[in-house]
């Protein structure tokens, strides 16, 4: 039987350790994280990722986590809208789409629908790759080292497996000027009418307000910035950047300045995609966003994460576990998904950071032009990239000899 390391225990690699014990695969995960990631930004499920759901018997149980959001709203600084996309708007494909999850309750179902055949490694992490005739030999900074005969790069835009394997993430993360930060606030005093609220200020600054079941949601700030220096492990320093770039922002933007300290799941990153030619060296192979990262303005994130690990698996089995055949048939299948799925929307950076008050005003007037009933339709056919797919039927139940 062949035994596959897949390092990172998010969606993409929980999602393939579903799926490739059914095809006959020992699956290890490790996960530098002590346990399953809780909480999250809230992800999508939209075009093929729903019908990979659905095969993994998981779709009911995700139905029951989602999210009551019925659009997303752009507010002005005395919270009146100014214009807004509901949910149902382009075939349940819009910004906002039908089915919204935060990222941890989705973790959690897939990692209840990835036990059977898989060893988890959590607060662990690989220190080093080393390909040799007829396996992969991996260090861990915890566990023993360990020889598999495949190793999957599931871990991430800050892949450790890919800087590892192919190189520094210079070569393959592409800033595109702009930062993103979340975390969960409470929001007893706020009045979200399960709306997705955000507010634009000159200067390509964007805060924003999600739902969440409960009494919390989530705030999102957003800025443009080229040259940004902070260091990525500091928390408070990227806390004081925030406060800095939005001093001056109306709306609720001072309340969540005040409670984001005490937030238990800051997240402060770049928005980057990741573009490379191959997403295979060897006996190594990258999925989801260690390979092709969409970033959050293209979305799309989480389809391909689901559709990448069910088209991997699904390869790995077809080609009786002959990584090089199965590798190149996998990318084969994914590169155009991939490349739909990562177009910018219309007006890139700008359109969603809009640099001046005449900006804002006229991204507001073109979400209520593509909104209007004469375009509607026209919108709704190129809102679904997330469906470009055609999920071949492999055999879920074909077992592989070692």
């Amino acid at each position: 039987m062949k035994h596959i390391l897949i390092s990172g225990g998010s969606i993409a690699g929980l999602a393939l350790a579903h799926w490739l014990p059914r095809h006959g695969f020992s699956v290890t995960v490790v996960e530098r994280a002590p346990a399953p990631r809780p909480g999250g930004q809230a992800v999508d499920l939209r075009g093929a990722a729903r019908e990979v759901a659905e095969r993994m018997g998981i779709m009911a149980r995700i139905r029951a986590a989602a999210i009551d959001e019925r659009g997303l709203a752009y507010v002005d600084a005395n919270g009146r809208r100014r214009a807004a996309m509901p949910a149902d708007l382009f075939g349940g494909e819009g910004a906002v789409a039908e089915i919204e999850i935060l990222r941890g309750d989705l973790t959690d179902i897939l990692y209840g629908a990835a036990q059977q055949g898989v060893e988890y490694l959590f607060d662990d992490s690989i220190t080093s790759i080393a390909e040799s005739d007829g396996g992969v030999d991996v260090s861990f900074e915890r566990a023993a080292p360990r020889r598999f005969d495949l190793v999957v790069g599931a871990d991430g835009l800050h892949s450790n497996v890919r800087r590892l394997t192919f190189g520094s993430e210079q070569q393959f993360v592409h800033h595109l000027g702009a930062y993103t930060a979340y975390f969960t606030i409470p929001a007893d005093d706020l009045t979200l009418g399960h709306w997705f609220l955000l507010h634009s200020a000159p200067g390509g600054r964007l805060a924003g307000i999600r739902p969440e079941k409960g009494r919390s949601a989530k705030a999102m700030f957003s800025f443009t910035a080229t040259d940004l220096v902070y260091n990525r492990h500091d928390a408070a320093g990227q806390q004081q950047i925030l406060r800095e770039r939005f001093s001056d922002v109306g709306w609720h933007t001072p309340y969540l300045l005040s409670v984001m300290a005490q937030a238990p799941d800051f997240f402060f990153d770049t928005i980057s995609q990741v573009r490379m030619d191959s997403w295979s060296r060897g006996r190594v192979v990258l999925l989801g966003d260690a390979g092709y990262c969409g970033s959050p303005l293209s979305g799309n994130g989480t389809a391909m994460a689901l559709v990448g690990a069910y088209v991997l698996a699904g390869e790995l089995a077809a080609a009786g576990g002959e990584h090089g055949t199965a590798f190149a048939r996998y990318e084969e299948a994914m590169r155009p998904y991939v490349t739909e799925c990562q177009k910018l929307p219309p007006g890139g950076v700008g359109g969603f950071l809009p640099g001046s008050r005449m900006a804002i005003r006229m991204r507001n007037l073109s979400v209520k032009v593509m909104t209007s009933r004469p375009l509607r339709g026209l919108m709704a056919k190129a809102a679904q990239k997330a469906d470009s797919i055609t999920l071949k039927p492999y055999d879920h139940h074909a077992h592989l000899a070692s």
